[in-house]
Order: C-alpha cells, then sequence, then structure tokens
C-alpha cells in the first residue's frame, strides 16, 4: 500500500508536470472508484492545474475551485505518459480506473513564436490504476479536500510544522491500545501504514504491543525521533526517480518489513512476523522485544 512516502513523492513529481497545464479529457473507466458525483467529473475538463498536494495518503490535484482528490488503496497507482492513445480507454476489468488527458502545449510552451501551428507533447496525461481484484481506489472530485470524509478525519501530519513533540505526547495521552495500532490510525497521525509503523518500530527499538500509554518520556522522544528520520529517509531516497522505480525503491529500502526469515540489519537476529487476518507485521525479536518472539495468535490457533 502506498504510504505517506510514495505519496509525497508522487505529489513532488505530478506537480512539476502538471502545474499549468489543462485538462483536455477525463475518462472515467472504474465508475465504482468515482465516490462522488457534484461536481462531475467532466468538470475537470478545460481547467488547469494550480498545485498538487498531499493529505496523509491523499492525493490532491487542485484545478480552479475543483479538487481530483485520490486514495491509492492497498494497490492503486499513477502512471504517467508521454504519449497516450488517441482512442478512448474502454472499460473492461484491466486495471485502469482512470485516464487524464493533458492539452496540448503549443510550440514547446516556450512562449515564442515559431511561425508553425505545430503543438508539443500531445496525449501527455497520467493514468490511475489497481492491480488486483480487492478494488479499493476512490477518486473524489471535491469544491474542498475536507468534503472527502477521509481527509477530514486526518490527524496531524508528520511533516507539518505543528507536529512538535509535544504535541506527539499529548496525542498519545491515555491511549491504551498498542502503539503499532496508534501509529496506523489515520485519526491519531495521518500517513502511516503498516509497512512504515514496521518501520518506525524497529529504529525505535520498540515493542509493537507496547501500550501507547504506558511509554516513558524518553521513550516518547525516541518514537518521536524515529517517525521523523524514517520518513524524510524514505522521501530523500525516492528523490528524482521516476514513478515506476517508486515502488520497487521502497520494498529495497524497507530493513524489517516484508522480511521475514531474512537477518535484520542491525544486530543480526531473524526477524520474525506476526500475521493478522489481511496483513502481518515484522519485528526484530532482539532489537524490540528483549529477545522474545511476540505471540503469533493466528498461527497459534492453525496449530492446535
Amino acid at each position: 500500500m502506498p504510504e505517506l512516502p510514495e505519496v509525497e513523492s508522487l505529489s513532488r513529481f505530478l506537480a512539476e508536470q502538471l502545474v499549468g497545464r489543462t485538462v483536455d479529457r477525463v475518462y472515467p473507466v472504474a465508475v465504482h472508484a468515482l465516490k462522488t458525483y457534484d461536481p462531475p467529473i467532466t468538470a475537470l475538463e478545460g481547467r488547469s492545474f494550480d498545485a498538487v498536494t498531499r493529505h496523509g495518503k491523499f492525493l490532491d490535484l487542485t484545478a480552479g475551485d475543483a479538487h481530483l482528490v485520490i486514495h491509492l488503496a492497498r494497490a492503486g497507482w499513477v502512471r504517467w505518459t508521454e504519449k497516450m492513445a488517441d482512442a478512448p480507454p474502454r472499460p473492461g476489468k484491466g486495471p485502469l480506473a482512470l485516464r487524464v488527458r493533458l492539452a496540448a502545449v503549443p510550440d514547446g510552451g516556450t512562449g515564442t513564436d515559431t511561425g508553425t501551428d505545430t503543438d508539443t507533447d500531445s496525449g501527455t496525461g497520467f493514468d490511475v490504476t489497481e492491480a488486483g481484484t480487492q478494488k479499493g481506489l476512490a477518486l473524489y472530485v471535491v469544491r474542498d479536500p475536507l468534503d472527502v470524509p477521509g481527509v477530514a478525519r486526518l490527524g496531524p501530519d508528520p511533516f507539518a510544522a505543528d507536529f512538535t513533540p509535544a504535541a506527539f505526547t499529548e496525542l498519545l495521552a491515555g491511549r491504551r491500545s498498542q502503539i503499532k495500532g496508534v501509529l496506523r490510525d489515520q485519526s491519531v497521525i495521518a500517513g502511516i501504514g503498516n509497512a512504515y509503523s514496521d518501520e518506525i518500530l524497529h529504529a525505535a527499538r520498540m515493542s509493537p504491543y507496547k501500550l501507547a500509554t504506558a511509554l516513558t518520556e524518553d521513550e516518547i522522544g525516541t518514537l518521536y525521533e524515529a517517525i521523523g528520520t524514517t520518513l524524510a529517509d524514505a522521501v530523500e531516497r525516492s528523490r528524482g526517480l521516476p514513478l515506476r522505480d517508486l515502488k520497487s525503491e521502497k520494498k529495497s529500502g524497507l530493513r524489517v518489513h516484508g522480511r521475514k526469515g531474512e537477518a535484520c540489519p542491525v544486530c543480526g537476529d531473524t526477524i520474525r512476523e506476526v500475521s493478522f487476518s489481511s496483513s502481518a507485521m515484522q519485528y526484530c525479536p532482539t532489537c524490540q522485544t528483549g529477545g522474545k518472539p511476540l505471540a503469533d495468535r493466528r498461527m497459534s490457533r492453525l496449530l492446535k
């Protein structure tokens, strides 16, 4: 699932490509992914993009008073295309959910009259796709990003100026939930999912089962620092990479998540896993749990 670092990298790339460009045509291919009807998605046509920003894991493409807000869910992605086919895409069972075709830029966009009528960048645009059979991708066209329920309920962003150690301490106060779940709760902190919560907790040398309310002042400080450095490092590794390489970079940059059975890069212990109904988390016993493996309740039931 794309999380804050990947969506941040996507937003930066798209901002460079889209700001100032005009939408020619919008093709909603997977109608089930479109969650709004007013304004209609066709309202984007003829508008120019003013900005591309991020709200947690949500992309926000602003065009005048309309916002195309995208949540990529588990398997969604954005693919940039320099030359699209002229024929409109056909609805079907493929991964394509939305196609946005940009208007051509006259004379290469230089503003200089070359004495010809040739346009450049004809057919440039992007596709929003979703792999697999579990469809969770969501597309919204709204007048205000806060009209999207998922955006409205977001907690503070880890990159925001007001996400301070004091604010983080206040967020954790009184929460008797396990810290792994707290980090993944979008209403508490925006943008962190399963993968980066594993990475943050490993960097902080903290058990994912530790209760948030039980953290000491020093542990809160260590965790706060781990959030900032882990996410910032992930964004920095992605800087300048084409969109097609962002997913593979994420996987190669993870130290414990998705690496069950491999050696911990810090201590060399074997990375362990706890499985849940639809996901799994990975951790290092030596670094995080005093050398003790955590109970895997699902596997325990299977062994009975």
